[in-house]
């Protein structure tokens, strides 16, 4: 393995890896930055979600990237596309509402399902769970970039690429010295 790249550090002086440290820091700050103003933005915990399944093809694939927003007041009809969280997984669901159960005092509860699935959600639910609530629910979907959350998927499905991934840009980062 050549690690001639490593000769850049013996070059540089204190005061230049300090930058370099600096530097990335200020990297790592801003897409910190870009992520909470997104969340503000939209008004979703999660701003950007990646569709990890086939449950929503032909609407979505697998690796698209999806835009979410979230108004807590807002309407949820049949037919749209929300991302939801259930008690108990991480991982949150990007599925179609099937049914709206509403009361007059404004209560409503949702029933999903994947297009591409054969039957709906209820299952995917937490046990005695047979319906969402609006506390249940991230955000709705609003546009989505195709295809380019592959990396994501690439990443959780083989962990040590995203060690690997992230070394590399770390040390181009550091190495990479502005004249």
């Amino acid at each position: 393995m050549d690690l001639s790249f490593l000769d850049e550090f013996k070059r540089m002086n204190k005061r230049q890896m300090y930058y370099q440290v600096l530097n990335f820091g200020m990297i790592v700050s801003t897409a910190l930055m870009i992520w909470k103003g997104l969340m503000v933005v939209t008004g979703s915990e999660s701003p950007i979600v990646v569709v990890l399944s086939g449950s929503m093809e032909p609407a979505f694939h697998r690796g698209d990237l999806l835009m979410l927003t979230h108004d807590p007041h807002g309407p949820i009809r049949v037919g749209d596309i929300v991302v939801f969280k259930i008690e108990g997984r991480e991982i949150p669901i990007v599925h179609r509402v099937l049914k709206v159960h509403e009361k007059e005092n404004g209560y409503a509860k949702y029933l999903t399902k994947g297009d591409n699935n054969s039957v709906d959600d209820r299952g995917l639910y937490a046990p005695g769970q047979y319906w969402l609530e609006r506390k249940d629910i991230i955000g709705k979907a609003r546009g989505f970039v195709p295809y380019i959350g592959i990396v994501t998927i690439l990443m959780n499905d083989y962990p040590q690429l995203k060690y690997v991934i992230l070394a590399t840009l770390g040390i181009f980062v550091l190495v990479k010295r502005e004249n």
